[in-house]
């Protein structure tokens, strides 16, 4: 895999040095296997091809988080080991990616955040060129994201009414057997694990998946050795959030958060859309062919024209600080999670996909889309171009915009 660096001398912008991630093989196992209860140690991953997959900041969103900005200021791009296994039932991801630091949450600090990985699956990718926004989905195009973080065991309300268990145990009135006893009753209710599945349409539109709908298992697992973490996810191929049972291939995303560095929420690594193949089954050969075919355009001719129409109001990169913050997406690592299909939509039809979240200290009178009295989002941002070949060559050169690859 051809890693392009952001910072790209002029010579290097031919498409023939541009490159897309390739897809990732899922292997074929019995049926008498349980994907869904296998961990990251088990041998049957020995039938699965491991893939790499490049994690990059996301920048997009800023947070409003001076201590947490400043500790990824500087983050690089990570690459990530991938495998995937499936049967008629199931499907499965185990991801390993380097971390230098194990962060685990155990409830004693609210400044203090976990490591953690997310898989993302869009539910609808008929249209490979209208797939969701990477992260959170958008308007009409949903995705469904597994969330796993690594923490201790600890208690939360399970339905049961038992709230005299949420109660510290240094604020109780127990002491001795009947301090034991609290304890014990505590750990009998606790969770050991933070698996999460939601469904989302966009930012703000998170949504937990809290019936049996989703059934689904993740793990973590951290190599103290060769500091790296290793999750893996197992669900069923189809339930009644997604159906992937007719699928030759699938989109699929992955993120994973630094605790050291607090991460959490846009304060993360992702990758773009990654074709999973499902080995031996046919069908959606458009999407892998999307997902894996480098841009066509030009990047040196692109490069001229973003710059001249485009760095008034977009950071491109740490050279090219729009003028004033806030005033649009920063888009120096778009060309990491961003398809070219996603961009050059973008491009010719701003208010296709409107991403909020602008942060709140950006000046009023620069916001990045206005809202109806119905809560529908209009970019602010025109049609750029409308010249296809001019378009391609944006998306070519939009591409190349990413975070250098930590060695």
């Amino acid at each position: 895999m051809r890693r392009i660096a952001k910072s790209i001398v002029a010579t290097a912008f031919v498409a023939s040095a541009l490159s897309a991630e390739g897809s990732i093989v899922a292997a074929k196992i019995g049926n008498d296997v349980k994907p869904a209860q296998l961990k990251s140690s088990d041998k049957l991953w020995s039938k699965a091809k491991e893939s790499e997959v490049t994690l990059y900041p996301q920048t997009t969103i800023k947070m409003n988080d001076k201590k947490g900005n400043a500790a990824n200021a500087e983050n690089k791009a990570k690459v990530a080991k991938v495998a995937a296994l499936y049967n008629d039932k199931c499907i499965a991801f185990r991801i390993t990616w380097p971390d230098g630091t194990q962060s685990i949450q155990d409830g004693t600090a609210s400044d203090k955040y976990p490591d953690g990985f997310a898989v993302q699956i869009a539910t609808n990718f008929e249209d490979a060129k209208k797939l969701p926004y990477i992260g959170m989905g958008s308007e009409g195009r949903p995705v469904l994201v597994h969330l796993n973080k690594a923490v201790t065991k600890h208690y939360e309300p399970n339905g049961n009414k038992d709230v005299a268990l949420q109660v510290n145990r240094d604020n109780t009135n127990a002491f001795g057997d009947d301090l034991k006893k609290f304890d014990g009753d505590v750990a009998n209710a606790a969770k050991t694990h933070y698996m999460r599945s939601f469904i989302s349409e966009g930012f703000r539109s998170m949504t937990e998946i809290k019936d049996d709908s989703s059934k689904f298992n993740m793990t973590m697992d951290y190599d103290t050795k060769g500091k790296a973490w290793s999750g893996t996810l197992g669900r069923p191929l189809s339930d009644a959030n997604i159906d992937l049972s007719k699928a030759g291939a699938v989109p699929v995303a992955f993120a994973v958060w630094d605790g050291e560095k607090m991460g959490r929420d846009g304060l993360k690594l992702l990758s773009t859309w990654i074709a999973v193949d499902l080995d031996g089954k046919k069908g959606n050969e458009e999407l892998v062919k999307e997902l894996t075919e480098a841009p066509k355009g030009n990047a040196e001719s692109g490069k001229a024209n973003v710059e001249a129409m485009c760095t008034s109001c977009h950071t491109l990169s740490k050279e090219k600080v729009a003028a004033m913050p806030y005033m649009a997406p920063n888009l120096s690592n778009i060309g990491g999670y961003s398809t070219a299909a996603y961009l050059a939509e973008s491009i010719a039809d701003p208010s296709a996909v409107v991403v909020p979240g602008y942060n709140r200290n950006a000046h009023k009178n620069f916001a990045w889309y206005n809202v109806d009295d119905k809560g529908n989002r209009t970019s602010t941002m025109p049609p750029m171009m409308t010249d296809k070949a001019m378009i391609d060559d944006a998306v070519a050169y939009l591409k190349t915009l990413k975070a250098e690859v930590e060695k």
